[in-house]
Order: C-alpha cells, then sequence, then structure tokens
C-alpha cells in the first residue's frame, strides 16, 4: 500500500498520503473505491430519472400519441377561459346553410298552401300567388319489408321406370340464400361502420325485416371481400403510377384461427394515399421489402412519410418528410433542459418561419420563386442548428436526453434532403397528414375488434378500406358500389372501377 493510489481524493497529496498509517490508507482505498461505485450508480439513476420525466412530459404535441391520451393521468389539463361574451349560435358574417332539399321528383305528394285573409286588413284574399312558394318539406322513413322469392322443387315419378325426380337448380339451392342487397348491407355495417357480426345481426332485423344467422354474416362478409378483389387490385395499380403518394402504417394485430400466423408475428396495416384513389393492405411486418412491395418496382414518384427506417431504402430525392413529425421531435428537445432545449426551440422558430411562408404560398399571396429564396436561410439555419446538435459529445452507449437528441440531429443529417422537397416540387406537401388522417377510421377499427383473426378478415379489412375511402374521395355512392361488385361476381363478370371516372374512359 505504498504506491500512490489511483483516483484518489485530490486533497490527500503524495507527501500526506506517505505519512499515513498503512490501515487509514487501507479504509481509504476502500472508501474511494465505494464513492466511485455509488457515483457511478448516481449516474445512472439520474439518467433513467431523466428518461422517465421525459416519458411523462409525452403528449400529443412532442410524440405520437393522440389527443386522446393527453389530459390522462401525469398530465395537467389547459386552464379553463373564462366565459365567452358571444352569443351561442353563428356569429356575425357567417355564412349560412340551409336544410338541403329535395328534387320534385323525390315527393311522393305535393300539397299546396295559400293564405286567405290579409295579415294587415283581414280582406279575404283571392286571385293567383304572387312570386315563389316558401318550401317546407316533411321528411319520413317508409317501414320496410324484406322481398322474398320462394322456389319450391317438386318431384315427379317416372311412368316408365317408377323413379322419383326432383326438379334441381345448383345455384339457387346452394347459394347464400340472400340476394346482392343483403349481402351489400352487410359489408356496409360491418365494413364502413365497423359493426361486430352481432350487431349486424340485429341492425339487419330491426330496420329492414331480415332474420340472419351469425355465421351467414360471416359468409356474406367473405363474398363481398372476394368480389372487391379485382377492382381493389386495379386502384393499387393506379396509386402505384402516380407521382406522388403519401404511405403511413398503424399495427393492426392479425391472429392465427386459419392457420397462417402460427407465430404470432405483428401485423401492420398500411395505406397509400392519392387525391383520388387510396389502397391500403394488412402485412405480418414493418419494413424495407413490405414498403418496396407496396410501392412496385417501377415506381418513380415522391413518397411523403414519416422518418421510419422502412422508407430509408427509396432515393433521399423522392421522398418528403412530415414537417407535422420534425415539429413533435423539435418540441420533445425543446422541453429538455440545457442546451438541448435551447437547440429544439430554435428548431421551432425555424420551423414555425418557414410555415407562416408556406401559408402564403397556399393561398397565392406569395410565388413559388419568392418562396423558394426566403426559405433558402431557413434551410441554411436549420442545418446549422442540426449540426451543432449532431456535434455535440456524448458516451456511445449512453441514453440520456442530451445524446437522445444528438442521435436525433444525426439522424436527420442523413436524410436532410427529403425535408425540403416540397419547396421546389410544385404539388408536393410538406406534411403527410393526408395519410394519417385516412388511417383515423382504421385505428377506431383496430380499437372496437382487435384487429382480425384470420387472413381471409385482414384482407375484408384492407378492401372495405380501400373500397370506402377512395369512394368518399370522388362522391361517389358506397352501397350502390357493392351492390353492383356483389352482382357482377355472381354473374361471371368484371367487377365495377374504383378509378376516377377519367380514368376508365378512351
Amino acid at each position: 500500500m505504498d504506491k500512490y493510489p489511483p483516483n484518489s481524493i485530490d486533497e490527500i497529496s503524495q507527501a500526506d498520503w506517505e505519512k499515513t498509517p498503512e490501515s487509514v490508507r487501507q479504509l481509504l482505498v476502500k472508501l474511494i473505491g465505494r464513492i466511485e461505485q455509488l457515483e457511478g450508480q448516481y449516474e445512472a439513476l439520474r439518467q433513467e430519472n431523466q428518461l422517465l420525466k421525459e416519458q411523462l412530459k409525452q403528449n400529443s404535441k412532442n410524440s405520437s400519441k393522440p389527443p386522446s391520451q393527453d389530459f390522462s393521468k401525469g398530465f395537467k389539463a389547459k386552464e379553463k377561459k373564462g366565459k365567452s361574451k358571444k352569443k351561442v349560435g353563428a356569429q356575425p358574417g357567417h355564412e349560412g346553410h340551409e336544410r338541403e332539399l329535395y328534387g320534385p321528383e323525390s315527393c311522393q305528394s305535393i300539397q299546396e298552401h295559400y293564405p286567405d285573409t290579409c295579415v294587415a286588413c283581414g280582406a279575404r284574399l283571392r286571385g293567383q300567388a304572387q312570386g315563389e312558394a316558401y318550401r317546407v318539406q316533411i321528411v319520413e322513413i317508409p317501414n320496410v319489408k324484406p322481398e322474398v322469392s320462394e322456389h319450391r322443387f317438386h318431384v315427379r315419378q317416372c311412368e316408365c321406370c317408377g323413379a322419383y325426380s326432383r326438379a334441381w337448380d345448383e345455384g339457387i339451392i346452394n347459394g347464400s340464400g340472400y340476394g346482392e342487397r343483403v349481402t351489400a348491407h352487410v359489408a356496409v355495417l360491418s365494413g364502413q361502420y365497423r359493426q361486430s357480426h352481432r350487431m349486424v345481426q340485429e341492425l339487419l332485423h330491426e330496420l329492414f325485416g331480415v332474420k340472419i344467422s351469425v355465421g351467414s354474416i360471416n359468409r356474406l362478409r367473405q363474398e363481398s371481400s372476394d368480389a372487391l378483389r379485382q377492382g381493389v387490385e386495379e386502384a393499387h395499380q393506379y396509386v402505384q403510377a402516380q407521382e406522388n403518394v403519401h404511405l403511413d402504417e398503424t399495427s393492426f394485430a392479425q391472429g392465427n384461427g386459419d392457420g397462417k400466423n402460427p407465430q404470432g408475428r405483428k401485423g401492420w396495416l398500411w395505406v397509400m394515399v392519392t387525391p383520388l384513389v387510396s389502397y391500403f393492405a394488412v402485412f405480418l411486418g414493418r419494413s424495407q421489402a413490405v414498403c418496396q412491395q407496396l410501392l412496385g418496382e417501377g415506381f418513380k414518384g415522391i413518397v411523403n412519410s414519416d422518418r421510419f427506417s422502412g422508407y430509408n431504402a427509396l432515393a433521399i430525392e423522392g421522398r418528403q418528410l412530415c414537417w407535422a413529425h420534425l415539429k413533435r421531435d423539435f418540441t420533445r428537445i425543446a422541453e429538455r433542459t440545457g442546451v438541448a432545449g435551447e437547440l429544439g426551440k430554435a428548431l421551432l422558430e425555424q420551423q414555425k418561419l418557414l410555415f407562416e411562408h408556406w401559408y402564403r404560398v397556399r393561398d397565392g399571396t406569395l410565388t413559388r420563386n419568392e418562396f423558394v429564396s426566403i426559405v433558402a436561410p431557413i434551410r441554411q439555419r436549420v442545418h446549422t442548428l442540426l449540426s451543432e446538435g449532431a456535434g455535440y459529445a456524448i458516451a456511445k452507449d449512453e441514453k440520456t436526453p442530451l445524446a437522445k437528441t444528438v442521435r436525433t440531429c444525426q439522424q436527420l443529417l442523413k436524410v436532410e434532403p427529403a425535408l425540403w422537397t416540397f419547396v421546389t416540387t410544385v404539388g408536393i406537401e410538406p406534411t403527410n397528414n393526408a395519410a394519417e388522417r385516412e388511417l383515423r377510421p382504421a385505428v377506431l377499427w383496430r380499437k372496437n375488434s382487435f384487429g382480425s383473426q384470420s387472413e381471409a378478415g385482414s384482407l375484408f379489412v384492407s378492401r372495405m378500406l380501400t373500397v370506402v375511402t377512395t369512394l368518399r374521395a370522388q362522391n361517389r355512392p358506397v352501397l350502390d358500389y357493392l351492390v353492383e361488385a356483389c352482382r357482377a361476381a355472381r354473374q361471371g363478370q368484371p367487377a365495377p372501377s374504383l378509378l376516377p371516372i377519367d380514368t376508365t374512359t378512351p
């Protein structure tokens, strides 16, 4: 113990150490080692505490959590505002919306009402009515009864041999027993309105007087799904040929009811969105291979997406990162302490300035060329800030908020050109909100049903979402399309197209 110990207390000099008794030296070495051990434990706990505090602060503005979770335990609700002095209802200057009236062809009866006496003097009124009548329509739903067609297959005996023969029609006898409209209603209630089998059964009986078993509902769902296959595949090919596609994904469990997911792999529901046609698909994976399969080998357009690594296989010039996601990343950094917080606040300032000018481009008060010139210094400032954040010194396995900030900046620098594609390319949005909006019904479906139990169930979900989302974008009725698709499938005809009319006409 004569050797001067390394990492000793600073106040102990070499001379004092040599004068220290051996027993005290041993105790000091043990104490110094213990202090070092405790300091290491303290640093690990401090880092863990910082990470836990950051997780508690997560909300819809700094993470991917939905707004519905903002006021759960651990979050403070917004302060209530004082009572507004404005009157309830529409405010001055608000453009009113009157009830839309049906056309005369929809009216089963029209009753004319004429005034008999003058409201001013009480004299009896005669003659023709002046001007246009004030129209009031009363809408009623008639009692609906199912149309039942009964087929009776009789038996006759042969006079020659005495054998009995019964009339037979394979399609009628072994068919579903329900018409195209019943099948379409099952698909609409199950898909568009996300009702359970039992609820669909009750609704059909309550609204239309149709008696049907839960098993038959499942068979009709499968029939409608098969009828949609061709139209959905055509929609997928259409989306793959577009110049700009919004891509996103969300988890969607798929069980092993059919034996096709024995490993219990996690399912993911993907969506590809264009202005008039969208395509959904469920895969047992979330990878670059799935992304490539969705887009196809010949895809040459630009993809709007978040920073998920599955999109990293795409060419950087063919990507636009979502600034809504970036804003949440910057907000999370800004809420940290020290240099990370200052860096995040500076990035948020540039993001705010960028979108102030972008909104002017959208409303036509700023030209594209002017926008490009204005964004140039903003882009340079963002690059400088990201480079500064990426340059902070951290340990390889460090998990502090600062370390997370550094890695975020490093990752953004790798895909930096994809932040600015929308600046120079007309028609590209700076966010991926279009895909996120279309995924919301799918998320609600997942919460209600907890996913699907088989591959067939996942196909029904993805095909119905494709049909409903696409037809809504084109202002086309979903029920009418489903009736046509089921009728075409039963007659062996091509499925009706989901594509916009101008793309299907010669």
